[in-house]
């Protein structure tokens, strides 16, 4: 074999080789990428999952408690959280803690924020706020300790807004061996907000439907009662018997004053009976 073929031979081996160990790389990145789609798709399929969860909750029941009692546990279950509560904010200014994953028995416990900074911004703010590190951020020193212990990764504090103001908010954290929040679980977690205060808002005006429909009732009550009190003070002066002399009068004021009011006491009875009656 001369020079010439052996080195023809070699660089078409090395071309070869070459050629192979491109295809092999660009499967290998085919490979991968349909993997991360894979998980991807993963993602969003148990997102949906959880979102269709949710709405069959809440969609069932117009009592504010069992509203975010119901997101607070299907958020600590889909991400398996150290913690995920929710917060409502009062007219007075002060916050409540109203559910709880980790403690259910935990409702309506007025906070103070100084001791959650992230969760202050997020009230100023409207907007979520994401600690990727709580045991680095500045923010959380004075809790760093307690967040060491519970081995805490990264904190999310999620606003539940409603016509742009704040009304609430979702606090999520994460253990420090779980995996990372990503931008997709932060998406979801604020399409779970605005459907908590969605349904947060229609418990409202139930509450306060029924608060009027209570309010109109009594009124109602009070109507009947005193149509039949026109009606039974007719009937009485109709059969009542002519008029007394002086001596007369003076004697029943003094004698009849203990009948007199049991016979009250009876037509106010009788009043409630024919006003419910109508």
């Amino acid at each position: 074999m001369t020079f010439a073929t052996a080195a023809e031979s070699y660089y078409e081996r090395s071309h070869s080789i070459r050629d192979r160990t491109m295809t092999a790389a660009l499967a290998l990145d085919e490979v991968e990428r349909l993997q991360a789609r894979l998980q991807a798709m993963e993602q969003e399929r148990k997102h949906l999952l959880a979102v269709i969860e949710i709405l069959q909750e809440i969609g069932g029941t117009l009592q504010f408690g069992d509203i975010v009692q119901s997101v607070a546990r299907r958020l600590g279950e889909t991400f398996g959280l150290d913690r995920c509560s929710i917060f409502l904010a009062e007219r007075g200014g002060n916050v409540r803690l109203v559910a709880s994953y980790e403690d259910p028995g935990i409702r309506n416990y007025v906070v103070d924020l100084g001791r959650y900074p992230e969760l202050k911004r997020a009230f100023a703010t409207g907007e979520t706020v994401f600690i990727a590190d709580a045991a680095t951020d500045p923010s959380l020193s004075p809790a760093r300790g307690a967040l060491a212990a519970r081995r805490v990764k990264s904190i999310t504090a999620i606003p539940i807004s409603w016509r742009g103001s704040p009304i609430g908010a979702i606090l999520l954290r994460t253990f420090r061996e779980g995996p990372a929040f990503s931008a997709a679980d932060l998406q979801f977690c604020q399409v779970v907000a605005n459907l908590t205060a969605k349904a947060l808002r229609n418990a409202h005006r139930f509450e306060r439907l029924q608060r009027q429909r209570g309010e109109g009732d009594h009124l109602h009550q009070r109507e009947r009662e005193q149509a039949a009190l026109i009606g039974f003070l007719r009937q009485l002066l109709a059969v009542y018997p002519p008029a007394l002399s002086a001596d007369e009068h003076g004697d029943l004021a003094v004698a009849g004053s203990p009948e007199l009011e049991r016979l009250v006491g009876v037509a106010q009875a009788v009043l409630g009976q024919e006003a419910s009656a109508r």
